[in-house]
């Protein structure tokens, strides 16, 4: 009994160890949303929402970013390599036509 008990605990101690806090999660998400907002070039008076991905992926943050200015808003996603922090802005997505 005592051997199963042990051999339980050990497989989920790497799984314990490799997550993440809440607290750690937080810090993630207000990097990627100050890079992202360094990143974007807009004119000062305009407004940059970011909408950062709680998570993303294994490698990468990413958000969806949107400017808005006197001629509409632009959507762009901002993505934020979690290992160099570097990050890449897309160019604006297109308007989608209207549906017929």
């Amino acid at each position: 009994m005592k051997q199963r008990l042990i051999a339980a605990i050990l497989t989920v101690l790497p799984v314990a160890a490799l997550a993440s806090s809440e607290e750690a999660w937080d810090d993630f998400r207000a990097a990627v949303e100050s890079a992202c907002k360094a990143a974007v070039e807009a004119p000062q008076t305009a407004s940059v929402t970011v909408e950062v991905n709680p998570f993303g992926s294994e490698s990468y943050g990413a958000a969806l970013v949107t400017v808005g200015g006197k001629d509409g808003q632009d959507r762009l996603i901002c993505i934020f390599d979690k290992r160099s922090q570097a990050v890449e802005i897309t160019a604006p997505f297109a308007d989608a036509a209207p549906a017929e």
